[in-house]
């Protein structure tokens, strides 16, 4: 009988950005593409970075989505880990994208906020109006295909959005399904780590959402969406004033 030989995976560590600001004092939206990070996503993206180094982490790829909050916090995790990396920018990996809030009903706004991120969603279902789930894993799962097919790596860190990591996670979780798990929390600056192996389906997750400034997430019991669309009502209430 030959000896066991236990199976070569490569690791993933997959970040959200930290966290921004997408209305200003005022009640007005800040333009959801250019936003960058506030103070509390500065220090999210450094305190990750302190994270990685304190474990010997180092990376050999670093890709970001392109967006200027995925760039930023991936620049500030390098700094902070003492690693000089390129960052790479995979705009398939770009956020969820949303419509025009304009055109929909009240009821429909409501829902448009609250129902992307509830439980199992529904492949049909949009985000604010705009893009589907079904296109969003359009987008994002062939990336992580041509990711994996790549064997020049051994660790890599991916900084993108909440709703994409929800896809990515989704797909790991499913042995390298199709599906959208829409209640899996990702915070600002958050941590995932996944292994991958030779064979398509072979994903093992080691870590979901852990975030170094609060690894017991003890300040909140609200998803990213019930807050947004909080701050949109106030949004919306200070415009009628």
């Amino acid at each position: 009988m030959s000896a066991y030989q236990l199976p070569k995976r490569r690791r993933i560590f997959l970040m959200r950005h930290g966290d921004v600001t997408y209305f200003d004092d005022t009640g007005r939206a800040i333009d959801p593409v250019s936003v960058p990070l506030n103070e509390r996503g500065r220090e999210e993206a450094s305190a990750a970075g302190r994270a990685f180094a304190a474990e010997g982490v180092r990376f050999d790829r670093v890709i970001a989505s392109g967006l200027p909050r995925t760039v930023e916090t991936a620049r500030r995790v390098l700094d902070a880990s003492g690693q000089s990396v390129e960052i790479e920018i995979w705009p398939e990996w770009e956020e969820i994208r949303g419509g025009h809030l304009k055109n929909l009903s009240t009821d429909d706004i409501e829902r448009a906020f609250l129902s992307v991120f509830d439980g199992v969603v529904p492949e049909e279902t949009q985000f604010l109006g705009g893009e589907t789930i079904g296109q969003l894993l359009d987008r994002a799962l062939p990336a992580i295909t041509r990711l994996r097919e790549d064997t020049r790596w051994d660790t890599v860190l991916l900084v993108l959005h909440g709703g994409v990591n929800r896809a990515l996670l989704s797909h790991a979780i499913t042995a390298g399904g199709r599906a959208f798990f829409g209640h899996l929390s990702q915070a600002t600056g958050c941590i995932n780590a996944l292994d991958v192996g030779e064979k398509p389906g072979d994903f093992v997750i080691h870590a979901i959402n852990h975030s170094p400034p609060s690894p017991l997430h003890t300040g909140v019991r609200n998803t990213t969406m019930e807050l947004l669309y909080a701050q949109f009502l106030k949004f919306k209430t200070n415009l009628m004033k």
